[in-house]
């Protein structure tokens, strides 16, 4: 399988999740719904940059997609203290 073929069906793979990851951030209906579908956009963002780098055979976009790599693993761990110190349960670990 060339390299081309591979970075388009990653594009169209990259460009499905996100579709349906923009889906469950819209419809929720938990926090938790939205910060796993921002996830997925993180991970769409990072295929696409790794398809791009296929795709021209240039590797700063692999750069860019370990950039953006750590960036949304220091988010996601963010955005889940953020959500378990609002909840309202009551309930500490």
């Amino acid at each position: 399988m060339s390299a081309s073929l591979l970075a388009l069906l990653l594009a169209a793979a990259a460009f499905i999740a996100v579709l349906l990851a923009a889906v469950r951030l819209l419809r929720g209906p938990r926090q938790a719904d939205r910060v796993v579908a921002l996830d997925v956009l993180l991970a769409a963002a990072i295929a696409a940059c790794i398809a791009d780098a296929l795709a021209t055979g240039r590797t700063v976009f692999l750069d860019v997609a370990i950039g953006l790599a750590l960036v949304g693993f220091i988010a996601t761990l963010g955005w889940a203290r953020l959500i378990d110190r609002g909840s309202d349960d009551g309930d500490e670990a």
